[in-house]
């Protein structure tokens, strides 16, 4: 799962995290433009915990500090000469691993 993050570290390098979910996520429609949509990521709560909201569910996650950060790198060949150039640091997840809950917005009334 790709996310735009505005934030980088003192070296212009951006930081990415990592969305780590518990379970499976089913798309019903395979977008033809190749971008495929899974859901809302928001920092709305009143702890600035993440929300992930997927469909008419809604995921209440935490923000986890990373043990080791890892780095985004990404193969360069130019003219046989092989290089790597940093593409992102990792160091943190976001960790999403509560049941999800329904949103209900109108519930009909018996007709």
């Amino acid at each position: 799962m790709q996310m735009r993050n505005k934030t980088t570290d003192e070296n212009g390098i951006p930081e990415w995290a990592i969305v780590e979910l518990q379970g499976l996520i089913q798309l019903k429609k395979e977008n033809p433009s190749g971008v495929t949509v899974a859901g809302d990521l928001h920092y709305f709560n009143r702890n600035g915990h993440p929300v992930l909201i997927l469909g008419h569910h809604v995921l209440n996650g935490k923000e986890v500090k990373l043990e080791h950060p890892m780095a985004v790198i990404e193969k360069i060949i130019i003219d046989e000469k092989t290089q790597y150039k940093v593409k992102a640091i990792v160091k943190k997840k976001l960790l999403f691993k509560s049941r999800p809950k329904p949103i209900i917005s109108n519930v009909a009334d018996k007709v």
